[in-house]
């Protein structure tokens, strides 16, 4: 008889995620029906659980990356808003996202022709394909490439080559910290076409302001164009996301997608994302808006 698995993350049949920085002064929960796999990596601490609500839930380091009930809003939206920022984005790069599920997005965009994923975390893919298969069977579609390695050397190895790169990172603690900051954004532009779009993981605007302050600064330096957008999502801290989106392009206006679908399509392709809901990402609540004011 196999031993049930126990992680110090739960208790009592409830996972909690529990943080100073990326919670403050509250924590988030979730009721567990079973733990199905937790190993040390070499670089972090992979839990996965089925929830009783969510279902299969993906934790690193003790901080939720994906749940399968919401991953769609999370995935769609950092994809989408980059890659309808694009006239013809035909090599893309995701930078983390070893879940599969920025990769299965970027596939639906017929212009692409070469998706590539670089993750220094192969647990994290060995394990999204046997515990997340539908946002992990994007790894055999035909236009994905798969590079297991180190995010920044990556990117040093191939300038001038991608026409949007995505940054699906976790949060600004530990070995993501450094994809905050400016030199990582040089680096991302180095790496990007003439009209180069990245999106990156951006942060709450209820629980982290600063840090979003921060990282438009960085952007700004860099990126011409530069724009902070949000999704909702239940699992994340506040139930609420950021994403910049900056364009090499200082006259594109990344606020409206430059290619469309129909609506019949949309509904198609997409749970979360559409043209509206592209536009109404980057209209911000007041005070954010004044605080992000640059």
């Amino acid at each position: 008889m196999s031993q049930e698995i126990t992680h110090p993350t739960i208790k009592d049949g409830w996972f909690r995620e529990i943080s100073d920085t990326m919670w403050p002064g509250q924590a988030m929960t979730l009721r567990v029906e079973k733990v199905l796999h937790h190993e040390k990596s070499k670089y972090q601490d992979v839990l996965i659980f089925k929830s009783t609500d969510y279902g299969n839930v993906l934790v690193l380091d003790n901080a939720i990356q994906v749940t399968e009930r919401d991953e769609f809003s999370y995935q769609e939206m950092i994809a989408h808003l980059g890659l309808n920022s694009h006239p013809n984005p035909k090599k893309v790069l995701v930078i983390g996202g070893g879940d599969g599920g920025v990769l299965r997005e970027i596939v639906k965009h017929e212009s692409v022709e070469e998706a590539w994923l670089c993750d220094i975390d192969e647990a994290v893919i060995r394990l999204s394909k046997q515990y997340l298969p539908e946002m992990a069977a994007s790894y055999s579609h035909p236009k994905v490439k798969t590079h297991i390695g180190d995010g920044f050397q990556f990117l040093r190895d191939y300038q001038n080559t991608f026409d949007v790169i995505i940054t699906d990172s976790s949060d600004p603690e530990g070995p993501a910290e450094t994809l905050f900051q400016k030199p990582y954004f040089e680096l991302l532009s180095s790496a990007l076409t003439e009209k180069g779009v990245i999106t990156t993981q951006g942060e709450s605007i209820w629980l982290h302001l600063p840090i979003i302050k921060e990282l438009k600064k960085a952007c700004s330096e860099v990126f011409p164009t530069v724009e902070y957008a949000y999704t909702t999502i239940p699992t994340y801290p506040s139930g609420q996301i950021g994403f910049m989106v900056c364009s090499k392009d200082g006259s594109v206006d990344v606020k409206k997608p430059l290619r469309q679908k129909s609506d019949e399509e949309e509904a198609k392709l997409y749970k979360y994302y559409n043209k509206k809901i592209h536009e109404a990402a980057f209209v911000l609540p007041t005070w954010a808006a004044k605080e992000l004011e640059l």
